[in-house]
């Protein structure tokens, strides 16, 4: 499971760093592997929760409260990314 973590970090930080020095092509796949690397973490997100939920189901309420915030803040992150390779292209 760590390893899934440290390859969504990177991959956000691959796409971000493409965008920024490899002109149009370099922001277009930047802005795809962003995207890529969003829907590995929002997916690690939503599995752990499914797995809590199936083995505590008194818990669903706390789980689904609990898992709100980290995945509002990873959404926050990969449209952060997406504007800074849109950026790249435009500036």
């Amino acid at each position: 499971m760590k390893w899934m973590k440290f390859l969504f970090i990177t991959v956000l930080t691959m796409g971000v760093s493409m965008a920024a020095e490899g002109g149009l092509m370099g922001a277009g796949i930047g802005a795809g592997l962003v995207v890529i690397g969003a829907g590995i973490g929002i997916g690690l997100l939503a599995f752990a929760a499914a797995n809590a939920t199936a083995r505590q189901p008194e818990a669903a309420t706390v789980i689904r409260a609990t898992v709100n915030l980290p995945l509002f803040l990873l959404e926050g992150v990969a449209i952060i990314a997406l504007v800074v390779c849109i950026l790249a292209v435009v500036i």
